[in-house]
């Protein structure tokens, strides 16, 4: 049996293959989904052709998305950057023969790196294979570093397998990179040039590559990863991190820690009473479930007079807003895992709720990207909210599968909620 993942069979002749493709991929996308026959098209690659025609079309060319100052704090600040000089120790030798290039991107496929020589960058630049670029299936279609984050495998995509038209002319081979301590998708290493790379030793020498990548950050864990941490997002009860240690906080110390986060300089009993009971308020059970929440902690995390946290803790809802106030919508929304405290009608909880709601929602309205946005209908939260899937249609392809879906949706819930689809009414 061939491994799916490599993009020829042993033996086959690759410039037939590349016609055979070609003719495949030409009826695709004029609307013959039928991929068989003597051309048959490999799984991995007719499943991407039908992602990337959901989004973009053939000539469809990769938006550029960081630049300048923004990309180079980015690529700083990215836990790729750690190993980069892996990345040139093992696959630098390609990236200078003239002939390939090697690239890096993040989860989301923006590519941070791209070295070869200077000819061979000239060639990618006229595709947009350049530092900045968004390489992802829903901005580029099939391609090896995209279509690798989508699956989460190492794979080739061969010649007129991409979908994109411009990129057919090239052959690529990437792997996912994982953080070994969390599992979270990081990124992909990439090599692309012609043809011969389709073949077993591009592939073994990419998987390779990324494992070395991640041992290395299995070994060389950078000393911030230490500080506490609060995980409040999508979750009912708080997860606090402490060195080794893991605590789950009850629903009353989650909202007491939450507030405590949110004001820094510190809070009374009695504001804190108001934030947590409103006019319900009891002072002697507010200084005693502070108490409480003190011994779990310890008193070196939590002082008293105004009541304030002694450490700088991080905390997920916080990381989302410093994303958006950098303007850095798409790591916000990955960092988004839900509503803060889903549970909770605590008056100072809820008002924090709905206003980081609401900016996440603001931001990707204004960005208008239909990932994005379809990331959030897709979600348990955001399922029903019709504003954000009005938007997401409207930014589909006129007589694409998920535009039809997305219109059924809308039609539901204009229903559902007794009002006129177009309204631009959140439920």
């Amino acid at each position: 049996m061939s491994n799916p993942w490599l993009a020829l069979d042993r033996g086959a002749d690759p410039a037939e293959r590349i016609r055979q493709v070609g003719r495949a991929h030409e009826r695709f996308v004029t609307g013959d989904h039928q991929i068989g026959g003597p051309a048959a098209i490999r799984s991995v690659v007719a499943d991407s052709w039908k992602r990337s025609a959901h989004a973009i079309t053939p000539d469809s060319t990769a938006p550029i998305e960081i630049a300048d100052g923004d990309l180079e704090a980015y690529r700083a600040a990215h836990p790729l950057s750690r190993v980069l000089p892996i990345f040139r120790d093992l696959l630098g030798g390609l990236a200078e023969d003239g002939e390939h290039l090697m690239a890096v991107c993040d989860a989301h496929g923006r590519l941070l790196w791209v070295e070869g020589t200077s000819t061979v960058l000239r060639a990618a630049d006229a595709m947009n294979f350049v530092p900045g670029a968004r390489w992802d299936e829903a901005h580029a279609g099939t391609n090896a570093p995209g279509t690798a984050l989508a699956v989460d495998h190492p794979l080739q995509i061969f010649a007129t397998e991409h979908f994109s038209r411009t990129v057919q002319r090239w052959t690529c081979a990437a792997a996912p990179i994982h953080d070994p301590a969390t599992g979270r998708l990081l990124g992909a290493i990439d090599v692309t040039g012609g043809d011969h790379l389709a073949n077993p030793h591009s592939l073994a020498l990419v998987r390779a590559t990324a494992l070395a990548a991640e041992a290395f950050l299995s070994t060389h864990r950078p000393a911030d990863t230490v500080t506490p941490s609060v995980a409040v997002l999508g979750r009912d009860e708080a997860l606090v991190t402490l060195g080794q240690k893991r605590v789950r906080l009850g629903r009353r110390h989650s909202e007491l820690l939450i507030l405590l986060l949110t004001h820094p300089e510190g809070r009374t009993g009695d504001q804190l009473g108001l934030d947590l009971y409103h006019d319900d308020l009891n002072p002697v059970t507010v200084r005693a479930e502070l108490s409480r929440l003190r011994r779990i902690l310890g008193p070196e995390l939590l002082d008293s007079r105004p009541y304030r946290l002694r450490a700088d803790l991080s905390a997920d809802f916080r990381t989302v807003t410093d994303h958006l106030d950098a303007g850095r919508v798409t790591e916000a929304l990955a960092e988004y895992a839900g509503p803060l405290l889903p549970s909770s009608d605590a008056p100072g909880v809820s008002r924090l709720r709905r206003e980081l709601d609401a900016r996440l929602r603001d931001a990707l309205l204004r960005r208008a990207d239909h990932t994005l946005l379809e990331a959030w209908v897709r979600s348990s939260w955001g399922a029903d909210d019709l504003q954000m899937w009005e938007m997401y249609a409207a930014l589909l392809p006129a007589r694409s599968p998920a535009r039809t879906t997305a219109l059924n949706r809308i039609g539901q819930l204009a229903a559902e909620f007794g009002i006129r689809a177009g309204s631009g009414v959140r439920p």
